[in-house]
């Protein structure tokens, strides 16, 4: 097959269309061998490396792109005065990138706050699209990172992304502001001080239960020296009652 029939045709479709295509589809429109397609788009991209329209490999597939050299130029023309994403938009994204296909309530719960608005933000950019909904209670929307997420940070695929070192699934552990002997000794001394207020408590509450009981013993009478006193009352009575005179003789 000519080659340069092929580069025309492959250039054109590249350039029509408004999505990545990949080696087997190029062959399949073009008619032509998947090996011939790759020699075409080699010799496109070492014609196209130095002007303003560049060859782009994006998830799997091929397209024209334009140059990062010209990226300011392009912004100014094609973007609106504010096109920059907030920390919480990166941190979302890069959430999703990592996770996909993630929900929403599983983004909040990394990141602690709510994700409407930053989700919302992120569809409407093209970075992110609806994957379905999760087979849970609920049925919560996934999500996951689209072709305009690639090309906007220049990866060929989700691969491409650089590692992480951090392991999603173990718990961070953060540094402590002191050491731990520090804080085991700080924790033994407040279990003691403690330890000794209750003691204390106790103590004094005997002590004020104690001099209850006295205070009452005190001020109770005597049950035996009551019963005493009851008793000598009838004595004391026959003491100091008149005594019986005998009787005069009579005149008679």
């Amino acid at each position: 097959m000519d080659t340069g029939n092929l580069q025309r045709d492959v250039e054109a479709l590249l350039f029509v269309t408004t999505e990545a295509i990949s080696i087997k589809g190029l062959a399949k429109l073009t008619h032509a061998e998947e090996s011939d397609v790759t020699v075409a788009l080699q010799k496109i991209d070492e014609e196209f490396a130095g002007r303003g329209i560049v060859l782009r490999e994006i998830a799997g597939g091929y397209r024209f792109a334009t140059s990062p050299a010209a990226r300011e130029a392009v912004e100014a023309y094609l973007m609106p005065p504010k096109t920059n994403l907030s920390p919480a938009a990166l941190e979302t994204l890069a959430i999703v990138a990592y996770m996909q296909p993630v929900t929403k309530g599983e983004v909040e719960g990394i990141r602690g706050v709510s994700a409407d608005s930053v989700i919302n933000t992120l569809v409407d950019r093209r970075f992110l699209t609806e994957a379905g909904k999760r087979d849970t209670p609920g049925r919560p929307i996934i999500y996951k990172t689209t072709d305009e997420f690639l090309e906007a940070f220049g990866l060929p695929s989700l691969g491409a992304l650089p590692p992480v070192e951090i392991d999603m699934a173990m718990p961070i552990e953060l540094a402590l502001p002191m050491d731990m002997e520090t804080t085991v000794a700080a924790a033994s001394d407040e279990a003691a001080a403690d330890e000794a207020v209750a003691d204390e408590t106790e103590t004094t509450t005997v002590q004020d239960k104690t001099s209850e009981e006295e205070t009452a013993d005190t001020i109770a009478p005597d049950p035996e020296t009551t019963v005493d006193e009851t008793a000598a009352e009838p004595e004391n009575a026959d003491t100091t009652a008149t005594p019986e005179s005998e009787p005069q003789p009579s005149a008679v």
